[in-house]
């Protein structure tokens, strides 16, 4: 497995395989909770996270060469909704122009690493990224989008990650403009899985882990801040967490704490560090460790499925 720390020195021996489907019963949720896979991607997920502690989307970072092409390769799916805008619709969510929009994703997915992302030596990979990266916004047949779809964007990033694409000080790049360039406003995707008033967001979790990161040491917002309409506003563009709410306010009607309780009750929590310390435990129990998220995960030789050897201790996670 490639060192984190450098660019693209995995082994030209090493033999990436196709993923595969492993989870099917809760007993498989249980194995893939000690499983490489699981390790891997909980380390990267923190690591992000800490990588934009105190850092406004705003604040110069560092961004690599490799990082831009991340960036690019995303603008470039960006581009595609010139050509294929969302149709005249009476529909609230759901709009159809998405099933267009991911069918030339499909098409291009392969060609996309080859030609925009990766070098030539480590085209092997692809057969292991491509399945994420088509997983990762959304799905044509529901026109749907949810943790499941986020959780295998990240896995994605996580496996760029694993071959040497990223290095660490790329982390916080990563985080403030790869993660924030998403599509399901645009088609108004359905919300996926829902659960209703009681889950904290329709459509993602992530976002509010690592933003509530971000305002961490914040002298002035503090969490029960997103309960200002006009400080929402004021800081929707600097900070994801706000971003988050103010996307929700757009789509929802009715008193906050009623259509979002949850989130209303974190917004009591005394400060940022607990907020997000309590985001990781509820993204470790309602999304990691939930059949119907997992069981779309796939597993191949970047994410094996195999058992930690080891004993995988969240509480130092």
């Amino acid at each position: 497995m490639a060192d984190q720390s450098n660019n693209f020195t995995i082994s030209t021996e090493h033999e990436f395989i196709e993923p595969i489907k492993r989870i099917n019963n809760q007993a498989d949720v249980d194995k893939w909770v000690r499983s490489e896979a699981y390790l891997r991607l909980i380390k990267f997920t923190k690591s992000l996270n800490e990588s934009v502690i105190n850092q406004g989307n705003s604040k110069p970072c560092h961004v690599s060469e490799m990082t831009q092409n991340v960036i690019n390769l995303l603008e470039t799916l960006t581009s595609w909704i010139d050509e294929i805008p969302p149709l005249p619709t009476p529909q609230r969510f759901g709009n159809k122009a998405f099933r267009t929009w991911v069918t030339r994703l499909e098409q291009n997915a392969v060609r996309l690493h080859q030609d925009r992302l990766l070098p030539t030596h480590v085209h092997g990979a692809i057969v292991e990224l491509v399945p994420y990266f088509k997983g990762g916004f959304g799905n044509a047949t529901r026109i749907d989008y949810g943790s499941g779809h986020e959780l295998s964007f990240v896995t994605w990033l996580c496996c760029l990650n694993l071959i040497g694409v990223f290095q660490r000080e790329d982390y916080t790049a990563i985080v403030i403009k790869i993660f924030t360039k998403r599509l399901q406003r645009v088609y108004m995707l359905e919300p996926a899985g829902s659960h209703g008033v009681w889950g904290l967001d329709d459509h993602q979790f992530l976002s509010y882990y690592w933003g509530s990161a971000q305002l961490r040491d914040h002298r002035n917002l503090k969490p029960k801040s997103i309960l200002s309409a006009d400080l929402v506003n004021m800081y929707a563009g600097e900070y994801i967490y706000f971003e988050c709410i103010k996307y929700i306010h757009e789509i929802k009607r009715g008193p906050f704490h009623e259509h979002s309780p949850l989130l209303h009750e974190i917004s009591g929590v005394i400060s940022w560090t607990k907020v997000n310390s309590g985001l990781l435990k509820m993204f470790i129990a309602d999304v990691l460790k939930k059949f119907p998220i997992v069981q779309h995960v796939l597993f191949g030789s970047l994410l094996p499925f195999k058992e930690y050897n080891g004993i995988i201790d969240e509480s130092s996670l």
